[in-house]
């Protein structure tokens, strides 16, 4: 691995391998629509160029969280439909409106600034409603949607609804009760908005089974390579697993012998058992590599006799790990050697957990120092 300065981080994204997720999920639910969640820079991983790779392989539906998010896609991506999942930004909708973006109703206040927008513009205007059914978070109440539903001319007058949603609460645990609930809700909800597509499944939900595909898949998490399913999940989640879309690598600065009782890092929090090997590497929690992994996460690093896992030792800081890697041989571990932190032999999963997290939150928290390399066909 080359490397584009002494001592960067370098962030690899298999643009093939996230497009190859795409289309697993959509052919699990051929009759339905599969559309890609692009939301907080396509999860930390560039929204423009996820969307563009996405858009390139057949996708034309995308989401993002924020009406700001949905004008800087709406820039890299000229076509297809962006929704926007927390609704129109008050006091911009007629510039959503004038690039042609399609927000997510969640609210009788976001009703009307739409209806209005599309009265000042004298033309009907896309949007998607979503009611909640047993998240309570975003969406309408039961009452709430009770009143769309019996003035449904009068309430969307110059808006044009393109499919109702909800959206799941504890998908990546299947057996939970409140799936069978949730599904069971919507699909009571969609028989008063007759004739209106339906979107329920996230992730975790495709892998739910038929009942929760309805018309318009909305996966996250999975295009990019994590699991979307629990642990609790067992064999199951194992059927889950997705392609490997981003690999992390660090370089090796300086390796130095310690020796028993000494300690390294900050606060003096590991100390050495015997005789070891420390290895500095050049990427911290400024770089978005969490801190809560020091003394719990580990690395991998190509030796002679193959891949070694390694561990952090010590805790993470501003701009540097140490490793302890005294399993290697010297020749295998020197400056300039790289070392794998996601992906590349560290499961984005397995990294989340021995921080205590999800692996969301791993790739949400990425950040702009490392040099970016997209790489594949489509790249």
């Amino acid at each position: 691995m080359t490397f584009p300065s002494e001592d960067q981080a370098i962030l690899t994204i298999d643009l093939d391998a996230l497009a190859a997720n795409w289309r697993r999920l959509g052919t699990m639910a051929p009759q339905s629509e599969c559309a890609a969640v692009v939301k907080a820079d396509a999860y930390g991983l560039g929204a423009d160029r996820v969307a563009a790779a996405l858009y390139r392989s057949g996708c034309r539906r995308f989401f993002v969280a924020h009406s700001e998010e949905a004008l800087r896609l709406r820039q890299a991506l000229p076509d297809g439909t962006i929704h926007i999942l927390h609704g129109p930004g008050k006091g911009i909708e007629r510039e959503l409106a004038e690039a042609n973006l399609t927000p997510v109703l969640s609210t009788p206040g976001q009703i009307a600034a739409w209806r209005e927008t599309a009265k000042k513009l004298g033309r009907p205007l896309p949007a998607a409603l979503h009611i909640d059914t047993g998240m309570n978070r975003l969406g309408l109440t039961g009452a709430e949607a009770d009143a769309v539903a019996a003035d449904l001319s009068g309430q969307m007058a110059g808006i044009r609804l393109e499919f109702v949603m909800t959206h799941l609460a504890c998908a990546d645990e299947p057996d939970h009760p409140l799936n069978l609930r949730q599904v069971d809700r919507f699909a009571a909800w969609r028989q008063r908005f007759p004739n209106l597509p339906g979107s329920l499944a996230n992730s975790a939900g495709i892998f739910l089974g038929p009942a929760f595909h309805h018309d318009i898949l909305r996966p996250g998490i999975a295009l990019y390579g994590a699991n979307p399913l629990d642990p609790s999940a067992g064999p199951r989640r194992e059927a889950s697993r997705m392609a490997e879309v981003i690999n992390l690598q660090g370089k090796i600065l300086q390796v130095r012998s310690v020796d028993r009782s000494e300690t390294v890092g900050y606060g003096a929090g590991h100390i050495v058992e015997k005789p070891s090997r420390i290895a500095t590497v050049a990427i911290g929690y400024a770089d978005g590599f969490s801190r809560a992994l020091s003394g719990r996460g580990s690395a991998v690093i190509k030796g002679q006799q193959g891949h070694v896992r390694v561990p952090i030792a010590g805790r993470v800081s501003m701009d540097l790990i140490t490793l302890d890697v005294s399993a290697l041989d010297e020749q295998d571990c020197r400056p300039g050697t790289a070392v794998s932190l996601l992906g590349g032999g560290i499961d984005l999963d397995d990294q989340a957990a021995s921080a205590g997290t999800i692996g969301y939150e791993l790739l949400t928290q990425l950040g702009s120092r490392y040099h970016r390399v997209y790489k594949g066909s489509l790249a």
